[in-house]
């Protein structure tokens, strides 16, 4: 990839030049005054962005897939019942971890596009009495983003706790983790937090450290272990300094200046200027004919967008998007995997980033011979932030 081509896939994504200079300054030790002056303010600032302040922050070095790991094998000991609202690829993922741990897993899987009827979860919380309720917010493999509000809402009157998978979500979508009942809220560095890939970050409810805490066996997990993990991020919240393994320091460098830019804009400045650039987006797309993945307006995610592609085209297509200076994703769910592309935009996305996408993709499209109105996605796009 060139230096000026224009990375708009689901993440990693493009990140702030003062973020990216925080990975290329000095590395403090961890024990340092200024590491751990900054480690504290950016847990703060996580809890911030959760809309979480009576949880406690994780911010491990990992993937969102650790994040994901954390949760399961923190909560769930073997014979433990699961509930996994299921909307593609990644909400599998989480299934086949909570059976790692010994959980009885069921599984409620929409259609490729769709969300689970709610009252078909409300039938399995009442059957099942799961200890535990996850769902992902935004399935990355779909776009597909479900009511994790109404859900969460569902899973407490069940008495289970509720984890969201927030991977592509949180920092760009509403979610408000106190105000909603949710005990386990996740995600990773290199989506709409803004940093680049390597930490896994997490809030945990007093609820869901309670039940860690009432555990009977060990966690399974030694380095996902809350045991090793919380008496850590205790002490730099309190501005004191503990070891369990060396924090990345540079990437926590970076995660302070991008929540720091995020706070500034405000929460509910960034949530509608997410729509506001997702909505005009689908609004051009859907205007030289292109189709989404997600079956109706309200399901559709507005950190990124899934795709059908036009008759007679298929993936080898993306490489005229990218001659255009664009890069985009194929397809991921297994279902769909070679009918579909996915574009991000997220975090510090602008107007002129979904233009240039949009020129991209309708540049690409004329070029393999697809017809429609040339410039009316542009047109469309514009007419949407007008």
């Amino acid at each position: 990839m060139s230096e000026r081509d224009l990375l708009m896939i689901p993440g990693p994504i493009n990140f702030d030049p003062g973020v990216l200079r925080e990975m290329g300054a000095p590395t403090a030790g961890h024990t340092s005054p200024e590491f751990i002056a900054r480690f504290g303010e950016s847990l703060e600032w996580v809890k911030q962005v959760f809309l979480a302040p009576t949880g406690t922050p994780f911010v491990i070095a990992g993937s969102g897939t650790l994040a994901m790991d954390i949760a399961a094998s923190n909560l769930i000991e073997p014979g433990d019942r699961a509930l996994v609202v299921s909307t593609g690829y990644f909400s599998d993922r989480m299934a086949a971890i909570l059976e790692r741990y010994g959980a009885a897993v069921t599984v409620l899987r929409a259609e490729a596009g769709d969300v689970v009827v709610f009252d078909r979860v409300e039938a399995e919380l009442a059957r099942v009495q799961p200890k535990v309720l996850t769902m992902t917010h935004v399935d990355t493999s779909t776009g597909v983003a479900v009511d994790a509000r109404a859900l969460a809402q569902a899973g407490r009157r069940h008495n289970a706790l509720v984890v969201v998978d927030g991977v592509c979500s949180v920092a760009g979508m509403e979610l408000q983790q106190d105000a909603w009942g949710i005990d386990i809220a996740l995600t990773a560095s290199q989506k709409a937090i803004g940093v680049p890939p390597g930490l896994a970050l997490l809030v945990a409810s007093p609820r869901a450290l309670e039940a860690f805490r009432a555990r009977s066996k060990p966690v399974a997990n030694y380095y996902a272990d809350w045991t090793n993990w919380l008496p850590i991020m205790e002490a730099y919240l309190a501005r004191k300094t503990a070891y369990f393994g060396t924090p990345p320091v540079n990437l926590v460098y970076a995660l302070h200046e991008s929540l720091r830019q995020i706070l500034a804009e405000g929460m509910a400045a960034r949530v509608a200027r997410h729509k506001r650039l997702s909505d005009a987006f689908k609004a051009g797309v859907r205007a030289i004919g292109l189709k989404q993945v997600p079956v109706r307006a309200e399901v559709a995610a507005t950190t990124m967008s899934a795709l059908y592609y036009p008759d007679g085209i298929d993936a080898k297509w993306l490489a005229k998007v990218r001659e255009r200076g664009v890069v985009l994703a194929g397809g991921l769910h297994p279902a769909i995997r070679d009918k579909y592309f996915r574009v991000g935009h997220m975090g510090v996305v602008s107007h002129a980033d979904i233009a240039a996408t949009l020129s991209a993709i309708e540049g690409a499209l004329l070029a393999s011979g697809h017809e429609f109105d040339e410039g009316a996605g542009l047109a469309a796009l514009e007419k949407a932030l007008a």
